[in-house]
């Protein structure tokens, strides 16, 4: 049945099978990911489309580590050359040589660390990252459904997946098609990327946040910017990353 009850019912179950599944994926990626920020490293969060959600979940969030970086094909405009016009395309995800100009304008140092987030894995530019990612020695996270990935033709001309290129992989957990409901007649409504995905970018930042207490040090959260003091918190937090984190409206 397709109605608000029957959505609940069927994300319980593949939220409780990815708490299981991705336990040592999550470990692996919170001990890249704490290695180096520790090291004074940025986490750089990438995704297209509806993965960009996974990348807000990562980067500038109340509750959240300071030294992270959000990229997004925006980029091109906001901080590249590029016209405007290029966002009309629904399709430049599908562009291997945008990821150039991305990782170019983020300017990372070896000791960042990348997530990428894709539900399918194979567009272009996802997968261009990936590989100028860990060509550059970057330890590299990916997040995508791994159902999802092994059932598509990918798009790259390596005709490799993003999947093939990280050094841990995470299974959003999400089914071919991302939607859980079945129509009649074919099809099937309601997302569940966007849940799980948002879920294990806070299971990341905790166990993160975990390695630096085990450590006997103090990890870079950011306050709500709406409480009393929040302001000048983050701002203190943020300038030992000056001209490393992009944060725009």
């Amino acid at each position: 049945m397709i109605s608000a009850q029957g959505y609940a019912d069927a994300v319980r179950p593949v939220l409780d099978r990815l708490l299981d599944s991705e336990a040592d994926g999550i470990t692996r990626a919170a001990d890249l990911i704490a290695d180096s920020l520790r090291a004074g490293g940025v986490l750089q969060a990438f995704g297209a489309g509806h993965s960009e959600a996974f990348a807000g979940e990562l980067v500038a969030r109340a509750g959240g580590l300071v030294p992270t970086n959000r990229l997004s094909v925006r980029d091109l405009v906001l901080h590249g050359d590029a016209p405007r016009g290029v966002l009309a395309d629904p399709k430049l995800e599908r562009d291997p040589s945008i990821a150039h100009q991305i990782y170019a304008l983020a300017a990372p140092q070896p000791r960042d660390v990348f997530v990428v987030a894709s539900q399918s894995g194979i567009n272009g530019s996802v997968v261009e990252l990936a590989a100028l990612v860990t060509e550059r020695g970057h330890p590299l996270i990916a997040v995508t459904s791994v159902e999802h990935t092994a059932r598509v033709a990918p798009r790259h001309p390596s005709g490799q997946r993003l999947a093939d290129l990280a050094d841990v992989v995470l299974d959003n957990g999400a089914p071919y098609g991302d939607a859980l409901l079945p129509l009649e007649g074919g099809g099937a409504v309601c997302a569940v990327s966007s849940v799980t995905t948002a879920l294990l970018a806070q299971l990341l930042t905790a166990e993160v946040v975990r390695r630096f207490h085990q450590a006997g040090e103090v990890p870079p959260i950011y306050l709500s910017a709406n409480v009393p003091g929040g302001d000048e918190h983050n701002i203190a937090l943020e300038s030992r990353y000056a001209g490393r984190l992009r944060r725009t409206a």
